[in-house]
């Protein structure tokens, strides 16, 4: 049975303008791999509600699970939430439970804060989604069937996820070995590394160039990855063996480059 499969949509005005470094896919993707949950894709798109509408209702049909991350803030430009809503054709409305922690929150501070109008919109949310806890906040993420919404902010994120990871659908977890060669470049290896994947065509073996100081100069890591770990460990003496024949002194593991 084949695994699940994901897609991550980062959502923000920021990310695409380059003022803020996106922090999240490489957590997500490890994180939902070890899950068995393999990413397919990653979208970043603007906080525009017919792209957010349009992109949700694409990838909710498409994939197992679609992850969002951004714009479930306080602020005017925080409209996940409220476009999730629209794409599911539900009411966008307070919901019960976090709406009464969140007041309940912010009356017990000293002194109270108060709950405004702002802070109300992370309580509003569509009908019918179930929370993500979040131990990091009080501000809950939430799920609407397979789409997940989280926080931007990586803690945030990450706390999200910990708490909804256990309530996925999941498959077979993917393992992965790298090795490594100083002094061996892809032109030198690329035929003999097609090989190992036409000999091993349910893994993803990949080439990944990597630069140090002269004089070793950088050299190349190869991966296979998938989710039957004999064959994972084939193509990786395979692999090992290609550097060796191409001049290099293969290492298990991934370069360390600074």
């Amino acid at each position: 049975m084949a695994n699940p499969t994901a897609c991550i949509l980062i959502i923000g005005n920021e990310v695409l303008s380059g003022r803020t470094r996106d922090a999240n896919i490489q957590f997500l993707a490890t994180e939902l791999g070890e899950l068995g949950i393999p990413v397919r894709e990653v979208r970043v798109i603007p906080d525009d509600p017919l792209t957010i509408i349009g992109t949700v209702n694409e990838t909710r049909r498409k994939f197992t699970h679609v992850f969002t991350t951004g714009g479930i803030g306080p602020t005017h430009d925080d409209i996940t939430s409220e476009c999730i809503a629209r794409a599911f054709s539900v009411p966008w409305e307070p919901h019960p439970v976090a709406w009464k922690r969140m007041a309940d929150f912010y009356a017990a501070q000293n002194p109270p804060s108060i709950f405004n109008e702002a802070r109300q919109r992370m309580a509003t949310m569509p009908r019918g989604c179930v929370l993500i806890e979040n131990e990091a906040t009080i501000a809950p993420g939430f799920s609407m069937e397979n789409v997940h919404v989280m926080a931007g902010v990586p803690r945030i994120m990450q706390a999200m996820f910990r708490a909804l990871a256990p309530k996925l659908e999941r498959g077979e977890a993917i393992v992965s070995a790298t090795v490594h060669a100083d002094g061996v470049f892809e032109g030198g290896i690329a035929a003999a590394l097609a090989g190992v994947q036409l000999a091993h065509p349910n893994l993803d073996i990949g080439s990944y160039p990597y630069f140090r100081p002269m004089p070793v100069r950088g050299g190349v890591a190869l991966v296979a990855k998938g989710t039957d770990a004999e064959d994972v460990a084939l193509a990786a003496d395979e692999i090992e063996a290609l550097l060796i024949e191409a001049g290099g002194k293969p290492v298990r593991g991934e370069p360390v480059t600074d």
